[in-house]
């Protein structure tokens, strides 16, 4: 079965998207919703698991919450509640876990796993690349102030994070090509000032090639305001706050102008 009519585009059906990562996820989530209602109908599901600076494989801290690594979270178990659909996957955001001081083969073998769950769900995931190319040239000025406010535990000089960048991002190239899954390079283009979170006023052609590929259609239908306001604020199933876990139930927020949303 196909749908993409209302864009003249034929594309595969899909009445879920499963969608891991951390603060790019966190910031462009309006977006893939968006998005995935254009291109597949109003009433796709969005289940994700990401959070700023999440980790893949452990407890991360922003401020004051923590919440528990990708591969800890509920999604699993959500996703195996769920009845089959046709359904689109996505890994992304891997970079917060080299700044954690992880190490490159621990870090791929989170990956790894997250990816071979998610084939168990569906045979379309995607798996983006790290922003390479926007830290390639980056001021060392620049990257110790990026790198004392979201990583001020990290020691990493910009040398040895591009590094290990270059090994992880080669490596998820390798999970991609190994599990049958789709790897898309993050664009320089797609940053600004700030190295490694996309820019504002480019998540509409980043999140659309993402899910999309490169003949991405022209979504004619963006999230309101008020829609990306009450994404963002949605709270996930796990989190602490000053070491008091708090826990929400997800039965799937609907949204007015269709679908609906499950954190984790």
């Amino acid at each position: 079965m196909r749908a993409g009519g209302v864009l003249g585009v034929e594309m595969e059906r899909v009445a879920r998207v499963v969608a891991v990562g951390a603060s790019n996820l966190t910031r462009g989530l309006h977006t893939i919703v968006a998005t995935a209602r254009s291109v597949w109908g109003p009433d796709v599901d969005v289940l994700a698991a990401l959070g700023h600076g999440r980790s893949y494989g452990g407890p991360s801290t922003f401020l004051v919450r923590e919440i528990p690594g990708i591969l800890q979270s509920g999604l699993w178990r959500a996703l195996e509640a769920q009845p089959p659909a046709p359904t689109k996957a996505l890994v992304t955001d891997v970079g917060n876990d080299i700044l954690y001081g992880h190490p490159p083969a621990q870090i791929l073998d989170w990956v790894d796993a997250c990816v071979s769950r998610l084939r168990q769900v569906t045979p379309d995931v995607v798996v983006t690349g790290l922003p390479h190319a926007a830290i390639v040239g980056l001021p060392r000025g620049r990257y110790l102030l990026f790198r004392s406010v979201f990583f001020p535990r990290c020691r990493l000089t910009l040398d040895q994070t591009l590094r290990i960048g270059v090994e992880v991002d080669e490596g998820l190239q390798a999970i991609a090509a190994s599990r049958g899954a789709a790897f898309i390079r993050m664009k320089a283009e797609w940053y600004g000032f700030d190295p490694i979170h996309i820019r504002p006023r480019m998540w509409n052609t980043a999140w659309q090639e993402i899910l999309c590929g490169e003949s991405r259609p022209a979504v004619s239908r963006r999230a309101t305001g008020r829609e990306a306001v009450r994404l963002y604020c949605l709270k996930p199933e796990r989190a602490s706050f000053l070491g008091r876990e708090r826990y929400t139930p997800q039965t799937g927020v609907a949204l007015g102008a269709g679908g609906r949303v499950w954190l984790y």
